[in-house]
């Protein structure tokens, strides 16, 4: 996992002032990381355009069009002139060693947007959006300098934005580029240093994006054991009660020794799940909410969720009921709560009487899963998401690598089972939140067939193939 920032301003102070690092030096190693990465993947001779606007975003992409001539065919496209004085001395530089300067864009191999980046903090003006819209249509490769045009610095969309394959974000990775409205515009992120290694570069941060090498699976070292070695979770399966099963299935292939689905009467799961209609003595950890509508009267949820000190997984019908979420008050629990968005909208407005509406929730998703942690910091809360935001104890986690694959019901039942069955095992809340989001998605990713034929059972297959050394 990699630190995540608001913004790098301080960052870079830090370099000026502790380290006598000039804003020229982090410029040009800017520059050299857009460049590295163009060498790496395209052949010299390819043509690339740079589009640059008028600050010190733009002036990074002047620097790459001098670092670049001689080796690709370079156009540099000055937009709006230059008004920063780190651009007005990098366009005469470049200007000095012969890049083609050209006063109309056209298409080429690579477009490199070097409009804003992280500076724009107002709405795009007609130029910019023509610009924008130009690039876009082309065919290119396309290359974000920091954060495409048209996010701004809260990672806010313009009513349009640079489309990018890649988005190379300077000295750190900034929050911005993990919104869900920037998921389908940056792309790829790659963060290049600005000539210092992140351990000096950076400061101290309690937000970090995750990444495919975090994933530790559930470990069976020890020979001499058996099914009660490995938890017991006990998943409640109501009106809906395929959501239960589902869950159900994902828990036993995810290491629990034994699973068990709350019933009131006979249901027909597969064989190796068993059912009943108190929770066992010897259960270890509880899921609720999963397709469960009114189905359990109140006095068995008193005696069996509420009373109860086991950890537990709360999701989907669990936040309409002022009851479950009561749950949220024990501070002795461990507890995990996986709303997406809407289920957030109706539970804020249950535990606060404020509401939100869906589209500010997306809009300042950061802001309101650290609001959700000041009142709460002992539950975990895995907002749901194109980018899943997983916070406890201020501690907040941003899960990145999920797909479209994975927008089909049921999904969501597959996570619950994870989470709990790892709570079984007697992993911590976060914990089984980080690590039961990341066998989702990387799940997921490597199922095989078409984009929108995945099912539930496909993802819990593919959990059960997994391979990660721990």
């Amino acid at each position: 996992m990699q630190k995540v920032f608001e913004n790098c301003y301080d960052l870079d102070k830090k370099c000026y002032e502790t380290y006598g690092l000039t804003e020229d030096i982090l410029m040009e190693n800017a520059a050299r990381g857009m460049a590295e990465y163009i060498k790496t993947h395209f052949k010299t001779g390819a043509s690339v355009l740079i589009v640059v606007g008028s600050g010190n975003n733009g002036a990074d992409g002047i620097v790459l069009a001098r670092q670049l001539n001689g080796l690709y065919d370079v156009r540099l496209f000055v937009t709006f002139g230059v008004h920063s004085e780190m651009a007005k001395i990098q366009l005469k530089r470049t200007q000095k060693s012969g890049v083609k300067v050209v006063t109309k864009m056209s298409d080429a191999d690579i477009v490199v947007d070097a409009l804003f980046g992280a500076g724009l903090n107002r709405e795009l003006d007609e130029s910019s959006v023509a610009y924008v819209q130009k690039m876009n249509a082309y065919k290119s490769f396309k290359i974000a300098c920091d954060i495409p045009t048209g996010i701004d610095s809260k990672g806010r969309l313009a009513p349009i934005a640079f489309k990018a394959d890649v988005t190379i974000s300077m000295g750190a990775h900034k929050e911005t580029l993990y919104l869900d409205e920037a998921k389908d515009y940056v792309g790829e992120i790659i963060r290049v240093n600005l000539g210092i290694e992140p351990e000096y570069y950076e400061n101290h941060s309690n937000t970090y994006v995750l990444e495919v090498g975090d994933l530790k699976l559930p470990t069976r070292n020890r020979q001499n054991s058996h099914k009660g070695n490995f938890g017991h979770a006990a998943i409640f399966c109501g009106e809906k009660e395929g959501a239960g099963i589902i869950a159900g299935m994902a828990s036993a292939s995810f290491g629990a020794g034994l699973t068990t689905l709350l019933v009131h009467e006979k249901v027909s799961p597969p064989s190796y799940l068993m059912h009943s209609t108190v929770v066992p003595e010897n259960a270890s950890a509880l899921a609720i909410g999963m397709g469960l509508g009114g189905y359990f009267e109140q006095e068995f949820l008193e005696k069996y969720v509420l009373d109860s000190h086991l950890p537990i997984v709360l999701d989907a019908d669990a936040f309409m009921s002022k009851e479950l979420l009561s749950i949220l008050e024990q501070k002795d629990r461990e507890i995990v709560i996986t709303p997406h968005p809407k289920e957030f909208s109706i539970m804020w407005k249950i535990l606060t009487d404020e509401s939100i509406t869906v589209e500010e929730i997306q809009s300042k998703r950061f802001e309101m899963v650290r609001l959700f942690n000041a009142k709460y910091p002992h539950v975990t809360l895995l907002l749901k998401g194109a980018n899943t935001l997983i916070v406890q104890e201020e501690k907040c986690y941003i899960n990145p690598l999920g797909c479209s694959k994975l927008s089909k019901g049921g999904s969501g039942d597959v996570l619950s089972g994870l989470i709990v069955a790892l709570l079984a095992q007697g992993y911590t809340g976060i914990e089984a939140a980080v690590q039961g989001s990341l066998a989702l998605v990387m799940a997921a990713n490597n199922y095989e067939g078409a984009s929108y034929a995945m099912l539930p059972t496909d993802i819990i297959e593919q959990i059960s193939l997994l391979e990660v050394k721990n």
